[in-house]
């Protein structure tokens, strides 16, 4: 038993994953649908504009996945989740954890820096194209589209059920 503590200290864990953010709500999401030959397609709409924030983290190999709703979009709010992510996966001394990200200007740890085990790599402006995690977005808004919410709480109900449904679903993300 001592032998595998020192083979896990010599060899620590290392897991790739990559971070983005995407901001919804009550503005509505419109998508193409069929309609019947000959029947116009209607859709409720009620604009209104209150937002919150969905991170999402995913490993590209194994489509595991974690996502968190937040109200703000800062550096406050990134540190927090970045903290709960490195929780959530185990990462520290014994579990590196490397998290692709782009340059957004909240991406700056507290003044402590990042949790233990957690190292950050981010890409070059303007290359959406190379982060993983955007394709999430197609997936996470299915629910949402075409439809009018009353007020942030129902939107956030249903988005938060489909982000918990994702996060079973490793093989769709991969």
């Amino acid at each position: 038993m001592e032998t595998l503590r020192t083979a896990e200290r010599l060899h620590p864990r290392v897991s790739l994953w990559c971070l983005d953010e995407h901001r919804l709500g009550l503005k509505p999401i419109r998508r193409t649908v069929w309609a019947p030959t000959g029947q116009p397609f209607t859709c409720p709409v009620k604009p209104a504009y209150e937002w919150l924030y969905l991170y999402a983290f995913v490993n590209p190999e194994t489509g595991h996945s974690r996502f968190w709703l937040v109200p703000v979009l800062n550096k406050d709010a990134y540190s927090a989740v970045m903290t709960a992510f490195a929780q959530s996966v185990g990462a520290g001394t014994d579990h590196h954890v490397l998290v692709v990200q782009d340059g957004a200007g909240f991406h700056v740890p507290a003044g402590q820096g990042h949790p233990p085990g957690i190292q950050t790599l981010t890409l070059p402006p303007y290359s959406p194209q190379l982060q993983p995690a955007e394709r999430l977005w197609a997936l996470t808004d299915a629910t949402v589209a075409n439809r009018a919410f009353d007020s942030l709480d129902d939107f956030t109900g249903v988005l938060a059920a489909r982000c918990a449904w994702l996060e079973t679903q490793p093989n769709l993300l991969t």
